[in-house]
């Protein structure tokens, strides 16, 4: 329990919520409750003294949505399509949200090029530090309408943990639809134990990584051991969590024993050419 107290000091923060932790299964539609309900304790988590950065999912399928889609498309120019329409919208309705609480957001798209470029890079760097001390909340993104690689091959699991590494963050949270990593897939596995600490990845815990759940998701475990190795690397702590109730973030960094904890190695330089150009998940 010694390093779950350890994150009650954690003062650069950035959570990842999955577009399945965002919406109605049924329908697809945006669920406003659960949305309203994230962006309440985010703000809350800014007001208790720490910096936040959201990565959220769901332009693609609010995108969908908007356009009367029935489902998904498989085409690469329908997708950007749906990302276009569905990320003004999705950003409209965080903005009003976060407004009901007298806190800015501000939208953030990134490439896997602007992590690639030394400059860029270092500009988003500066951009996301200024609206951190301006008490902005930045919301993040993939930019799905220019890029390719994230809606083929990426997720926002990886984009999150590159952006912790960007703005030196303390702890990245995984939010998705299972408690954590377990030693089993536990929807075939009555007997698969959920594993509380990672203190090193090795190739045992890799090979636990199975694919995505949900339809409506892009990524599984095996994106969020990747953001693991990343997050670690770059000297953060990351823990995967279940997104059923948006309250844990609270009890997560109070030092619960929720999810499954990443322990940081020892932060020194960090290559991201390396982790953007080896990473399967953001490769093409």
């Amino acid at each position: 329990m010694e390093n779950r107290e350890k994150l009650k000091s954690k003062k650069r923060i950035v959570v990842k919520v999955g577009t399945s932790s965002l919406i109605h299964p049924k329908t697809g539609h945006l669920n406003l409750f659960r949305l309203e309900k994230l962006v309440r304790v985010l703000t809350d988590l800014h007001n208790g003294g720490k910096d936040v950065i959201l990565v959220s999912s769901g332009a693609i399928g609010v995108g969908v949505k908007a356009l009367g889609l029935k489902e998904r498309p498989d085409s690469l120019p329908m997708k950007q399509a749906c990302s276009a329409v569905g990320q003004g919208q999705l950003m409209m309705i965080y903005q009003k949200l976060f407004a009901e609480y007298n806190q800015g957001s501000a939208q953030i798209l990134i490439t896997k090029e602007t992590m690639l470029n030394d400059m860029r890079r270092f500009n988003a760097r500066n951009t996301f530090n200024q609206l951190l001390s301006l008490g902005i909340i930045p919301i993040v993104n993939e930019n799905d309408t220019v890029s390719t690689e994230e809606i083929e091959f990426g997720d926002n699991d990886t984009l999150s943990a590159v952006v912790t590494a960007v703005v030196e963050g303390d702890l990245l949270i995984l939010l998705t639809d299972i408690d954590g990593l377990y030693t089993d897939d536990p929807h075939k596995n009555t007997r698969a134990k959920l594993i509380s600490e990672v203190p090193v990845i090795t190739e045992e815990v890799e090979n636990m990584a199975k694919g995505a759940v949900t339809k409506v998701g892009t990524g599984g475990m095996a994106t969020k051991i990747a953001a693991a190795n990343i997050v670690t690397d770059c000297g953060a702590d990351m823990v995967i969590a279940n997104s059923r109730d948006f309250n844990d973030l609270n009890r997560i960094v109070a030092g619960k024993d929720i999810g499954t904890l990443f322990l940081a190695h020892k932060r020194e330089h960090f290559d991201f050419r390396k982790y953007l150009t080896e990473c399967p998940y953001l490769n093409s």
